[in-house]
């Protein structure tokens, strides 16, 4: 299974602080965001591999972490050539060019770069393992105004996912999903050819969105808590809370 990272983004909100550096690569307690998740999932016996996706504006300080990042599995850092938010690719863009240039062919665990979490993505693959589709994660939310800015999907008894929604109005469920996801080698297909069949590419819920009109897929009940880092408010909060 290879890990892709998706560290694409200029964060604006964070500015000043992003505005010359990766969010990924800010400090949380004495690491760094994209590190505290990296130590987690470079330790999961079935990872083989990582693929980090960065812009070009902030690939020379990727190449840099990477040349002291202490991982035992293969590391590949890719540039997918943007240079500001308003020319930015979009994040399934950014998987279709790491399944490319990383010429995958096994599952993929899919997870963006700008979240804290204070459980392991070990039971993420076990799931995975169990339940034998592609997967995706979900937690309660209670927030209607929350909801209304995710993707939200309703489960069945076996939490399989019968329905999925991006940013309803209405939603039908409190099953909000995180961008975390995990994708078998057999729906690799449809997803390379997903944006030319009309899927979104902006956010990665616009893949598991699509693929789960095309392929079974389960969802795994976050065992813990996930902190998004999405301004300096949020940020501020998770350093103390981590320091």
């Amino acid at each position: 299974m290879i890990n892709i990272v998706l560290a694409a983004g200029y964060a604006t909100r964070l500015y000043p602080l992003t505005e010359n550096f990766p969010k990924p690569l800010l400090e949380i307690g004495g690491s760094t965001i994209l590190d505290r998740m990296m130590a987690d999932i470079d330790n999961i016996p079935e990872i083989t591999g990582h693929i980090i996706v960065s812009n070009h504006k902030f690939i020379g300080h990727f190449n840099k972490w990477i040349e002291t990042a202490p991982y035992e599995k293969p590391l590949m850092i890719i540039d997918d050539g943007s240079t500001d938010n308003d020319h930015r690719i979009g994040a399934v863009k950014d998987l279709l060019l790491a399944l490319e240039i990383g010429n995958v062919q096994e599952d993929i665990m899919v997870v963006a770069a700008d979240n804290v979490l204070d459980f392991s993505f070990g039971g993420f693959v076990e799931y995975f393992k169990e339940k034998g589709t592609s997967l995706i994660m979900c937690h309660e939310e209670q927030s209607l105004k929350a909801l209304q800015k995710t993707g939200v999907v309703c489960l069945d008894a076996n939490n399989l996912v019968t329905l999925m929604e991006e940013k309803p109005q209405e939603p039908k469920s409190t099953w909000a999903v995180p961008p975390f996801y995990i994708y078998r080698k057999e729906d690799l297909e449809q997803i390379r050819g997903a944006v030319e069949n009309g899927c979104g590419y902006d956010a990665p819920g616009n893949l598991a969105h699509y693929m789960c009109e095309r392929t079974p897929m389960h969802a795994y009940p976050m065992p813990g808590h996930r902190y998004d880092i999405g301004d300096t408010e949020s940020y501020n909060k998770v350093k103390a809370l981590f320091k």
